[in-house]
Parts: C-alpha cells; structure tokens; sequence
C-alpha cells in the first residue's frame, strides 16, 4: 500500500455544526480523524494539521509556508492531500501547482457541508481524493481538485455555487476524471506543466473587476497606493470603459504590470477591438493578456512572477505561456 500524508488547513471540513443554532464553526479536534479507519482500504495514513483557518482567512503567505511544508515533507510519501476551506481553495490549489515542483500527486479537497451535517460531503471527499492519490495515473498531473466524484486541475477549476455540493467546476474544459464507485478514470491529460519555486512574497497585486460605466476612480485610487501589480477583469475578449485607459497608462508609465483578464468564465482575452479601451488598444498600450485564467488566479500568477522579475517582456512571456 501506498504512504499518503493528509494535511489539515481549516475549512468547512474541518468544522461541526452547532445543532442548537445552525452555526458552523471551528472544533478543537479534526472531526475526520476520529473517522481514519475508512482510510485504510485504500492506504496508509498520516495526519498532521498545518492551519485551522476558515478560507477566507487564508493569505498568499498561507500558500506559501503550505507549499514549502509539502517540498520539506513529501519525500517520505507517495504523496499527499490537502483539506481546505472551499472559498479560497482554487487559488491556494492554483498556488500550489505554479510553486511545487514534484511528479508525485498532490490533491486539494474541502467539504460544502460539515462532517455533521445531514448529507454531508467531507469524509466522502476525503475517501476520494486518497483514491486517487493512490493511482498511479495521478502521478505529473499537477495539483489536482477533487470534489464530487470529479478530478480538476488547478489551473482550470473554480468554485461555481454558493452552497451547492457540486460547486466545483472546470467552465471551459470540463473535469479531467471521475470517480465512480469502482474505479478511477482519467479521461483527460495535461500536456506540458512548468514550475517555479519561490521563497517568499514579497509584492502587492490588487484586483478589480470592470463594470458598465467604471470611471478614474478606483483606478487613480489604487495607483495613489503604489501597487507592484493589478489584475482587471475587463469585459468580453478583454476590454474597458474609455475613462479607464488614462489611469492605466499612467500605471505602465509607472513600471506597474497591469494584467487583463475577461470577467467571461469561458474564452480567452485576445486584442480584438481597436478602439480605445479596446483589448488591442490595450495590448499595444503595454497591458499584458493572461489568456484564459480568473482574476484571482492571475493575480496569484503575478504575485508569484514577480518574485522573479518586473520586467514587462518576461511578464509577458510568462502570461502567454505556462510556468
């Protein structure tokens, strides 16, 4: 059998449910770990707990000391999961899958309802995502997601549903396997994977998301607090309101890196429309295009690209390509 580490950071899964009020929250012990003979069908377990934090608490420095904990500790294993909370699991998974450097798997999991909730989805997760660490085929995928009988890569899944248990999703290229009662199937493969080892963040990146009529405002805002990068989600193939390429400019004048993304969930930025604000407009003005990434994970992307250069040809570079 194979030696798989389950590392604890907080979450929805790692909480109970106050049947007097409703309340989810914390608990003193993992509630899972009582639950670890399930386990041992499949394989042989350790458990350490890293962080006991609600997602929304979790930082890029979070990922950061998460993912060097994993370099320091995933020698002495086949390989590992992570539970976490699900509303900042896609960025923390995205993290992790541009800084590890390992073919062995590593799987993120959380729980949209807690371990003593009616129907809830934790300790079945959990049971998955050790199925599939234990398959070989899981091996030099990346950081994969798996929820609800599916398996995502990091870089395409996204929390969909406020409450739904299958909130998890992949938009534009759908799962890359399922999990059936029986087996373990990958019916997609991930070509080509490039990481990049970092030590620190060192670097603030803001993000905003366009809207009809944006103006100066925000954006003069956020120039006036010297940011080392933004992130915009702008509209359809990447474009913005006119009021907003002056600040912008003046941004890029500045050696800030400004990243453009679409707030569409499916299709890619692309320098399409000519017109000022306009994604070519842009594009030629020194905005850099992050093709089909979210706004968080671009962000995520950038803060990482930075520890390594602010230089625009490489920012680009790294933008159209993968790490």
């Amino acid at each position: 059998m194979k030696d798989i580490l389950i590392i604890h950071t907080g979450g929805t899964i790692s909480m109970i449910e106050n049947k007097e009020t409703g309340e989810v929250n914390t608990t003193n012990t993992h509630p899972l770990t009582d639950l670890s003979f399930h386990f041992k069908a499949y394989g042989n377990t350790e458990e350490i707990i890293v962080y006991s934090l609600p997602s929304p608490q979790i930082t890029p420095h979070h990922m950061l000391n998460l993912a060097l904990k994993i370099e320091e500790l995933i020698h002495s294993y086949d390989g590992i999961i992570v539970t976490h909370g699900t509303d900042t699991l896609e960025e923390t998974a995205y993290f992790l899958d541009l800084v590890l450097k390992t073919e062995k798997p590593v799987i993120i999991t959380g729980a949209m309802r807690s371990s003593n909730e009616i129907g809830s989805d934790a300790l079945y997760n959990l049971i998955s995502s050790l199925r599939v660490a234990v398959e070989d085929e899981a091996s030099n995928k990346g950081v994969l997601v798996v929820m609800n009988d599916e398996i995502h890569t990091a870089k395409n899944v996204t929390k969909t549903s406020t409450s739904n248990v299958a909130t998890f999703q992949s938009p534009q290229y759908g799962p890359l396997g399922i999990i059936t009662k029986e087996s373990v199937f990958f019916h997609h493969t991930v070509i080509s994977r490039y990481s990049h080892p970092i030590k620190e963040i060192s670097n603030k990146v803001f993000l905003l998301k366009a809207y009809a009529g944006m103006d100066d405002v925000l954006l003069e805002g956020v120039y006036q607090v010297k940011p080392d990068g933004l992130v915009i989600e702008g509209f359809g193939q990447g474009n913005l309101p006119i009021e907003t390429v002056a600040p912008i400019r003046k941004m890029i004048k500045a050696n800030i890196p400004v990243i453009l993304v679409s707030r569409c969930y499916e299709g890619v930025v692309q320098p399409t429309y000519g017109y000022e604000g306009g994604g070519k407009d842009l594009k030629e003005m020194g905005v850099i295009l992050a093709n089909s990434l979210t706004g968080p994970k671009a962000r995520i992307k950038l803060l990482i690209a930075l520890e390594e250069t602010n230089d625009f040809r490489r920012l680009n570079e790294i933008f159209e390509d993968e790490f």
